[in-house]
């Protein structure tokens, strides 16, 4: 089974810019595509952005323009990179499969960012 852990999350002031990691164990990582996800409190997880085996990418509307995904299948790492944080960016940011899985054991801790002056 593959794990994630998520890291770079932290205090950010708006307009800011913070760029968050994800490890994946397994050496099957390379043959699925990918997503960042958040969940904000009181809020349904939603998907932030996902990119392909072949590296094309897809963002929610709230973050196009702002946020970029990345990975690099030689590290097993996608990346988020997002610049011009806002207060509704605040929310733990977690990383998986994309389409996710069903298993709520599929997701890891995230890594919690806040925007806040």
């Amino acid at each position: 089974q593959v794990q994630l852990v998520e890291s770079g999350g932290g205090l950010v002031q708006p307009g800011g810019s913070l760029r968050l990691s994800c490890a994946a164990s397994g050496s099957t990582f390379r043959d699925y595509s990918m997503g960042w996800y958040r969940q904000a409190p009181g809020k349904q997880r939603e998907r932030v952005a996902d990119i392909t085996t072949t590296g094309h990418s897809n963002y929610a509307e709230s973050v196009k323009g702002r946020f970029a995904i990345s990975r690099d299948n030689a590290k097993n790492t996608v990346y988020l990179q997002m610049n011009s944080l806002k207060p509704a960016d605040t929310a733990v940011y977690y990383c998986n499969f994309f389409p996710p899985p069903v298993s709520p054991q599929s997701w890891g801790q995230g890594t919690q960012v806040t925007v806040s002056s």
